[in-house]
């Protein structure tokens, strides 16, 4: 966690305007909510966000981290204004389970033993399969590791933690060329995404059937199937903002250095940073003019740009009395 630094006062944080975003009602989640569907093989991610814009009656729906059709997992459903995430949702680590298939002259320990020598940073060019131009380029695996095998049929099941656009099917190229014996990928789920594990997951048929009760005036079960925006930027580096401060901020203006009273420690120009209302609402995401640490010695000046306002303009009056 990281350490934080208060700023002047203590916030005036008023019972009037905002709410806890896990206390959001129905209606306002579908404006600003994220889903993660487990992707069945066969449709296209962006076939399955059309499909969930529909089941759902949004306009405005899309995805965040393209996977093939033969891929299954975590798909990242962006809702509302929670599309202006998919830039960080794109760029967040994913982990995939992936099966190769290994000549069985192959055993368990050359695997692991190759696998090891993987981590780290590695060329990584994107496969003639992709739709993304075809250059060299590198990419970071945080973790590689076997975690099963049917030796005797030359299956391996492979977990991989790993930078954001990471092509898997070339990873498995690579660990052919490397062992001198074909490898293809058999299967490919996504087990992770930034903040999103397993445990997040809804298929399609529960999507439809939550949507159906909830046309029928039964809202709970899709309620609990959409998450807040704010779950997927907790990780995120953050400055907490003075309620009389957030109607500008969702009007663009720069955040002045009074509008702040926390922020955390050590962040540097140009970092990207969310703006958290006193409720843990999501303002905005912002880009850091000056260092963190210097704030405390600083009463005026502009501290942050907002780069992305997540919170609607109507949400805190546009003039402050300073009322509970």
């Amino acid at each position: 966690m990281n350490t934080k630094i208060s700023i002047g006062d203590s916030p005036v944080i008023s019972n009037k305007y905002g709410c806890n975003p896990y206390d959001r009602d129905l209606s306002q989640l579908m404006q600003s909510g994220i889903i993660l569907v487990d992707k069945p093989p066969g449709p296209s991610s962006h076939q399955l966000a059309a499909w969930a814009r529909g089941i759902l009656g949004l306009n405005r729906l899309g995805h965040g981290g393209t996977l093939d059709p033969f891929a299954t997992g975590g798909l990242t459903l962006l809702l509302g204004k929670a599309t202006r995430l998919t830039e960080f949702v794109l760029s967040t680590d994913k982990t995939y389970i992936a099966v190769l298939k290994i000549d069985p002259k192959h055993n368990t320990t050359e695997i692991e033993d190759l696998l090891m020598g993987l981590s780290g940073e590695i060329y990584n060019v994107p496969p003639l399969e992709s739709a993304v131009k075809v250059r060299v380029r590198t990419r970071v695996i945080k973790d590689i590791r076997l975690l099963e095998s049917d030796v005797g049929n030359g299956l391996h099941c492979v977990r991989v933690s790993c930078q954001a656009g990471t092509y898997i099917r070339t990873l498995a190229r690579d660990i052919g060329l490397i062992l001198g014996s074909e490898c293809e990928l058999v299967e490919l789920h996504r087990d992770k995404t930034g903040v999103f594990d397993q445990t997040m997951l809804c298929s399609m048929q529960q999507l439809t059937d939550a949507a159906l009760l909830a046309d029928q005036g039964d809202e709970a079960a899709l309620r609990k199937l959409i998450a807040p925006v704010e779950s997927f930027l907790l990780k995120m580096p953050g400055a907490w903002v003075r309620d009389s401060a957030i109607a500008s901020i969702c009007h663009g203006a720069p955040l002045a250095v009074p509008g702040i009273y926390q922020i955390d420690k050590g962040l540097k120009p140009g970092d990207k940073i969310v703006l958290w209302s006193g409720k843990g609402e999501a303002v905005a995401i912002g880009e850091l003019i000056i260092e963190s640490d210097q704030l405390p010695q600083m009463s005026i000046g502009e501290a942050i740009r907002p780069k992305v306002v997540l919170m609607e303009k109507s949400a805190y009056p546009g003039t402050w009395s300073g009322r509970k």
